[in-house]
């Protein structure tokens, strides 16, 4: 009786226990892809029972009481917590975690936390490179990162972007350091897909200094995108096409405008007019209509990214088709690459990982910046002329540089093609705890097949494009370079307060190139088609043929140690020493040290956080750089001079060598010294993120040719040049200001708003040997329009001020004399002043008449998602800058601005257009009659998509679809009457001056991304 009491007892109980657990099962998906997630930890909270998602995203979790509550957590996503409450099944969507997955920031031969940065840092994630899907990646940066100015060479199909970081520091290479997934990159970021990067972070301060003499010019470190651990095969396919066009058509004369204009330049001139029956003008020919088009560009990327425990993998391939919008027959880009990566722990001590980019480029182009560019032509050939005129004789004369551009482009042939094989291996070894070396080999293989062909023609009679023979132009170059790291990095915490990461390592750096070329004439039938050295049967002068070879070598030395104590108070040092082959034994080696320091004032007990402030960093940074971009070997001589000597009884003439470029032994590095304090905020549960640095960078000893030298140096000879000697300092300073603030209102809508400010003051503080340095271009035999010179930003412009317009011959009278500029002044002609006060105007009295050199450039970025909407706008602003109008010829017969027709007919008529004439005048002299405001506000990118449900893609095995619509360069405010605000030739002294610049296209784009 007692045996079936207990009996009936424990099964009563056992029934009750077992009433309150249950098997549950389920998956586990991202939720934005919809793709199971491998390797999710599902726990049991407040317990140890628990597993993780197997391949396809499922768990099971047996005996599970049914009010415990489940924790599902995995690297990259949000932490999810959800109450069992009886429920046996769970389809568990996590959503990605920007935040974690941002917080680390690539810092060169490591990395770092966010919150530990000491340095002053900007960071382009992959959501910004994909709302932009730039062509060039480089775009990326235009308006996203505080202090990065980012200018197009040219709107040409393929054309590389200049990147200055905190402005122009030398007279000489003012590049960043591209590094590519850890190794140098010296490749345009034009060959890289930007579908293929995952971040950019830009080094702009002394933190920089790891990198040591290739880090003066700022740091841009590229990480490319990898497959993640414990997830299966991810299908991705993105396209779009897009159609092109210019954003802007100048205002020009059209052929009555042109034909009244013409005539009264001769009439004012007492010449006959060239005009004289105006009905018989048969031809309005609209020239930059014939030469613009509208072409498409396509792009078709396809990637498969994936991973197990301990393997990550990435494959990925493309192909860029564009178009350009002047001659997209002669004038286009086709770049294909195709990249692997592969991340694996061969043992839980042992990591080894690879990437390989291969890139083919190959490219067409024309005339497109610069005195006789096809828009060059384009916009000073007169209307008048048919456009099937190629050969401009029994017309009106244009001078000997202005030719049809249709027949220019009809006879441009060229060929432009290279490959280049990217990479890098690294092993990663943890041989004791704590302790991990690391070893890399990064390397960059190019080859570039160059092909030009001039066909013989004849534009007009003394035209300087005529070809009385054609020539075919060959080109081959190879280079190679490899960068090998080994470094120990040490991490360690002391007394659970003190975390020390110790980093010390080695760089051998190689880069070696050599080329061939040669010309030959008679290429058969006048044809592209035969063009090529063995079909060509010319003789004489114009066979020429030539080589070269380059040598390139550094060894470096390099250790960084940083503290972080109580977690609050953050201490780095680097030192690093390099040696460089492009200077002489006394001067090959350097030491460059920095410090960092930041305090996170939060962690304070007595600021500590609040609703309103969540995170408060002070920081600081000082440290020196070197830059050793000269040419090679300068601290020697070297005969690649030209002389003729006199040998024999018969005194003949035989041509050879002479010393070139005069040596300087005592060349050595340019230092540059930098000075960053910062502050970040983050406010309003971390909603809103303020980052403010001011910063002052001096760049010593600059490197810079032809300092003037005595003539008993030889230095007039043929192929001879003063030499580059130490002899400079530039001081660059100025505020940042980031504002970010981003918002998850609800599940349904969330948006983002980002704004940066950046300001910078540049000065020339120092020449020695030389009043000022001189460059760029202004006209045909016009003095050089820029300079360097104390006291003033370097590449100001240097010209005439002007004062109005004379309108009476009184005034011309009363005013100081003009005639010693070549002509004497009359009512209707610019009034210069006379800067030096001597009593006549005189090229002695140029003065600063601007400078390219923006005051302040800004960004304004917003995001949107609603649903399954989203929208993106990009937009930047440059503010202070001038730029100089260069691209009408000074001939007198050219077509004009129809600011012309403003000109000066009588007193009171104008006071800002002079008169025309085809008699000599001043007028065309460089004045800041041709300096204009660059100040503009571009909306780089706006962009809407739609994603369709995730519900309904998975009848038809898919996991995310989006369709999208894009506008690139949809709209430019400026004041500028040129093609784009943007044209310079990039050049620190000559920059800012638009020869003729080919405009950057507007594009509408239509996009599809899928993923399987």
């Amino acid at each position: 009786m007692i045996k079936n009491f207990l009996l009936t007892t424990f099964c009563f109980f056992s029934l009750c226990v077992f009433s309150q657990v249950r098997d549950i099962e389920g998956s586990v998906a991202d939720k934005e892809s919809g793709m199971p997630l491998l390797g999710v930890n599902v726990i049991v909270e407040g317990t140890s029972q628990g597993t993780t998602t197997d391949f396809d995203g499922n768990f099971i979790l047996p005996s599970v009481q049914e009010d415990a509550t489940l924790v599902f957590s995995y690297l990259g996503f949000k932490t999810l917590k959800i109450k069992g409450a009886g429920q046996t099944q769970f389809d568990v969507k996590l959503e990605s975690d920007t935040e974690a997955l941002d917080d680390v920031v690539v810092i060169g031969y490591g990395s770092s936390s966010k919150r530990k940065i000491t340095g002053s840092v900007s960071t382009v994630n992959s959501q910004s490179i994909q709302d932009l899907e730039p062509i060039n990646a480089a775009t990326a940066l235009q308006g996203t990162s505080a202090g990065v100015s980012v200018t197009p060479q040219s709107g040409a199909p393929g054309a590389e972007s200049n990147i200055r970081i905190r402005g122009v520091s030398t007279n000489g290479n003012s590049s960043p350091l591209i590094i590519l997934n850890g190794a140098q990159y010296d490749g345009g970021l034009n060959s890289i897909n930007p579908q293929d990067i995952e971040s950019i972070t830009i080094l702009k301060d002394a933190q920089a200094a790891i990198y040591g003499s290739i880090g003066a010019n700022g740091v841009v470190l590229i990480e490319t995108k990898r497959g993640e651990r414990n997830q299966s095969a991810v299908v991705s396919y993105n396209t779009y096409v897009g159609l092109q066009e210019t954003t802007r058509e100048l205002s020009l004369l059209n052929a009555n405008e042109y034909v009244l204009l013409t005539n009264e330049k001769y009439a004012n001139a007492g010449l006959d007019l060239p005009y004289t029956n105006l009905s018989q003008i048969n031809n309005n020919t609209d020239w930059q209509g014939q030469v613009f088009e509208t072409p498409t560009v396509i792009s078709n990327n396809v990637s498969i990214r994936g991973g197990s425990e301990n393997t990550d993998y990435s494959f990925s391939a493309s192909h860029l088709d564009q178009g350009g919008i002047v001659a997209p027959d002669k004038s286009n880009f086709k770049r294909t690459t195709a990249s692997i990566s592969l991340n694996t722990d061969v043992r839980d001590f042992l990591n080894v990982s690879a990437n390989v980019f291969f890139t083919n480029n190959r490219s067409q182009g024309i005339n497109s910046f610069g005195l006789g560019s096809v828009l060059f032509n384009a916009i000073n050939i007169a209307p008048v002329i048919s456009r099937n005129q190629n050969n401009l004789d029994g017309t009106i004369d244009l001078g000997n540089e202005v030719v049809n551009p249709l027949a220019q482009i009809n006879n441009t042939f060229n060929d432009f093609e290279s490959n280049r094989l990217s990479g890098s291996f690294k092993a990663e070894l943890e041989y004791v705890k704590d302790f991990k070396l690391t070893a890399r080999y990064g390397f960059n293989s190019s080859k570039l097949n160059n092909r030009e062909f001039f066909p013989e023609f004849n534009f007009g009679n003394g035209k300087v494009f005529n070809r009385p023979f054609n020539q075919v132009n060959l080109n081959q170059q190879d280079f190679y370079d490899y960068t090998f790291d080994l470094f120990n990095t040490i991490e360690k915490t002391f007394f659970d307060d003190l975390d020390v990461n110790f980093t010390l390592g080695t760089t051998v750096f190689r880069a070696h190139g050599e080329g061939l070329f040669a010309s030959r004439t008679g290429v058969p039938r006048n044809s592209f088609q035969f063009a090529d050295l063995d079909t060509a049967i010319g003789v004489g002068d114009n066979q020429t043929n030539g080589s070269f070879v380059s040598e390139f070598r550094r060894l470096s030395y390099f250790s960084r140690v940083e503290f972080s104590y109580l977690d609050r108070y953050l201490l780095s040092g680097i030192i690093r020493r390099d040696t460089s082959s492009n200077f002489g034994p006394n001067n090959a080696s350097a030491w460059f040290p920095s410090v960092t320091a930041g305090w996170i004032m939060t962690e304070e007990d007595f600021i500590g956080t609040s609703d309103f402030i969540n995170f408060a960093k002070l920081r600081g940074s000082y440290g020196q750089l070197g830059n050793d971009q000269i040419g090679n070997f300068l601290f020697l001589s070297r005969l690649n001079g030209e002389a003729t000597y006199v040998f024999g009884e018969d005194q003949s003439l035989t041509e050879g060598q002479a010393l070139g470029p005069l040596a300087n032994p005592n060349v050595k590095w340019e230092i540059s010294t930098k000075l960053d304090l910062g502050l970040d905020l983050e406010f309003l549960n971390r909603d809103l993120r303020v980052t403010f640095d001011y910063y002052r960078n001096e760049r010593e000893d600059l490197l810079i040719p032809s300092i003037p030298t005595s003539g008993i140096f030889g230095t007039s000879a043929p192929g001879s040049l003063a030499p580059t000697i130490n002899a400079g300092t530039v001081v660059n300073k100025g505020i940042e200001l980031s504002l970010n603030y981003s918002k998850e209102v609800n599940d349904d809508f969330s948006f983002s708003v980002n704004y940066n400010l950046s300001t910078v003051d540049n000065e020339v503080t120092q020449i020695n040997g030389a009043p000022f340095l001189e460059g760029g271009q202004f006209s045909v035999g016009q003095l050089p329009p820029s300079r360097m010179e104390v006291g003033l930003p370097i590449g100001y412009f240097y010209g005439l001020k002007t004062d109005g317009i004379f309108q009476s011959q009184a005034e011309v009278e009363a005013h100081p004399s003009q005639a010693l500029l070549g002509a004497t002044a009359r009512p209707g002609d610019i009034r210069f002043v006379d800067v030096n006060g001597d009593g006549a105007i005189t090229q002695d009295d140029r003065t600063y008449i601007g400078d390219p050199i923006p005051d302040v450039t800004m960004g304004f970025n917003l995001s949107f998602n609603y649903k399954n909407f989203d929208f993106s706008a990009y937009s930047f602003a440059n503010l202070g800058s001038e730029i100089v109008r260069n691209f009408e010829r000074d001939q007198v017969n050219v077509n004009m601005l129809s600011r012309r027709l403003d000109r000066w007919t009588g007193p009171g008529t104008s006071t800002t257009e002079p008169r025309v004439s085809a008699g000599a005048t001043a007028n065309k002299l460089f004045s800041d009659y041709f300096v204009e405001d660059g100040s503009f506000l571009r909306i780089q990118t706006i962009s809407f998509g739609y994603s369709l449900p995730t519900e309904a893609l998975k009848t038809v095995g898919l996991t995310s679809v989006k369709i999208y619509a894009k506008v690139d360069n949809a709209f430019t405010f400026t004041e500028y009457s040129g093609y784009d605000p943007t044209a310079s030739t990039g050049a620190p002294i000559g920059g800012g001056i638009d020869l003729g610049f080919y405009p950057l296209p507007r594009t509408y784009t239509l996009g599809l991304n899928v993923k399987l």
